[in-house]
């Protein structure tokens, strides 16, 4: 009787140990990249270009929804970030001998690219450029004020027509 339970304890011991080497292994899995078992094609690399391409387009619009000026001088910030973002890729591509060097290009580039453009635009805008440029401006809560300020236009006027 005693060695029946001491056997069915170790082996209730020895499955939870086992389960749970396994969930750790399943864990560092997830948390590697994926093993790919073919190169990317020419399709496959172009489609992720025009993913990259389409979701920079959808970045950019949103950025200029929450900028006060007007269209001509938005159109004009537009092509100046494009120009930008393909500046900087061209700077990350090129090889450096440190990355601090690196850094101190993208920093200068991030600092001079847009001096043409300040005059244009009001200082608020400013700031809000150089937040995006560095990567501080937050894509969701653009969107979200965006569909705030339409319910409010919506709520005015349903109030307008009902006078």
């Amino acid at each position: 009787m005693k060695k029946t339970i001491f056997i069915l304890f170790i082996l209730f011991v020895n499955i939870n140990v086992f389960a749970q080497q396994q969930q750790q292994q399943r864990r560092r899995n997830l948390n590697a990249p994926p093993v790919t078992s073919r190169a990317p094609t020419e399709n496959d690399i172009e489609k992720r270009q025009r993913d990259i391409d389409e979701r920079k387009a959808e970045y950019i619009s949103n950025f200029m929804t929450t900028l006060e000026a007007d269209d001509f001088q938005k159109e004009i910030l537009k092509q100046y970030i494009n120009n930008f973002y393909k500046e900087k890729v061209v700077l990350l591509k090129t090889k450096f001998n440190h990355s601090i060097e690196r850094n101190k290009a993208i920093k200068n580039l991030e600092i001079t690219h847009f001096k043409e453009v300040e005059e244009l635009m009001s200082e608020e805008d400013i700031l809000k450029l150089k937040d995006f440029v560095q990567g501080k401006f937050d894509d969701e809560e653009a969107l979200k004020d965006k569909k705030k300020k339409k319910k409010k236009r919506k709520k005015k006027k349903k109030k307008d027509d009902n006078r």
